[in-house]
């Protein structure tokens, strides 16, 4: 019985948001210009399950560049409708197009010329009528069995709202970049904006040894940094290759004579080490480190001088995943 239920609750919900998708005319193309060509912020003002629908839409706006917040149509005529000033817009939800709160709201909205947009499922209702466009969100049936509780109508204004968001994001030529500026806290804002050079060891952390260096000196370099590498470099300082603990360990395999500390860092070294540029992102270093299985990575600058060095670490345990 539940799981029919269940299934057919989902049903008519996903039946209300296709049917929207004949509604997706020129009155949502105006719409959209009118957000993206506001000079102030978008209001979104509602009342109960339409007010909280309100509130992800604003805060979806918002995360995409479009300066937005949501006003609850109760406190805005007992006082708040002083967060709305001129060059604002304001969309008002209101399944019935009859809500008291959100109707006395609206001469005041005039008296300002602050431009309206209705979302509401009834294109007949009074906030149509007074609407400088109209969404129309209206749906058949709600899943409710009681046809009471908003369900499919919340669905249907949640998904116009995510159809708006979307739509202004392609018109303003919102970047992934843009979208990181607004989520700077978040795993996201990291990857998109925490460079190399944001974690690199430098200066004296950097493990580095030169190309004559002996095997004892090279182990001790490695140990001390604590990185499981060593760069190694020519009397220019210009990055020749790289040593780490798995060439140690393989070099110790096969040197069991009591020459082994007479090796040199170039007589076992790898060439051409992965690098990167310290303003490439952290996540790109973490990519190159997965694809190759390594755990460091080298940072040279235009001379191919080490100038850091980032380990897999640094980069995990910012989220960077």
């Amino acid at each position: 019985m539940s799981i029919e239920l269940g299934k057919k609750v989902l049903e008519i919900e996903s039946n209300a948001i296709k049917a929207l998708i004949k509604r997706i005319d020129e009155n949502f193309s105006k719409a959209v210009d009118l957000i993206c060509d506001c000079q102030g912020r978008v209001v979104v003002a509602g009342m109960g399950k339409s007010g909280l629908i309100g509130k992800k839409i604003a805060s979806t706006f918002a995360s995409v560049g479009t300066p937005a917040l949501f006003l609850h149509a109760a406190e805005g005529i007992h006082g708040d409708l002083g967060m709305i000033v001129k060059g604002d817009l304001v969309i008002a939800i209101s399944n019935s197009g009859e809500t008291e709160e959100i109707i006395q709201l609206i001469p005041n909205l005039k008296r300002f010329d602050i431009k309206l947009i209705g979302i509401t499922g009834n294109i007949n209702s009074t906030l149509a009528k007074r609407s400088d466009i109209i969404l129309d969100v209206s749906v058949k049936e709600e899943a409710c069995p009681l046809g009471l509780v908003p369900t499919a109508s919340t669905t249907a204004t949640l998904a116009m709202g995510d159809a708006l968001a979307v739509a202004i994001i392609q018109k303003k030529g919102f970047k992934k970049e843009d979208f990181a500026i607004f989520h700077p806290g978040g795993s996201l804002g990291k990857k998109l904006l925490t460079t190399v050079g944001d974690l690199m060891h430098t200066g004296n952390a950097i493990p580095i040894v030169k190309e004559s260096t002996l095997l004892k000196d090279i182990i001790f370099e490695i140990s001390s940094k604590r990185l499981g590498v060593t760069s190694v470099v020519n009397h220019s300082n210009e990055l020749l290759g790289i040593i780490t603990d798995g060439d140690l360990r393989r070099l110790m395999e096969k040197k069991i004579d009591n020459h082994i500390f007479d090796i040199k860092a170039s007589d076992f070294m790898s060439v051409n080490p992965k690098t990167v540029e310290k303003d490439a992102l952290a996540s790109k270093a973490l990519q190159i480190m997965e694809k190759y299985s390594i755990t460091s990575i080298l940072i040279v600058n235009d001379k191919k001088k080490p100038e850091g060095i980032v380990h897999i670490h640094d980069v995990l345990k910012l989220g960077i995943v």
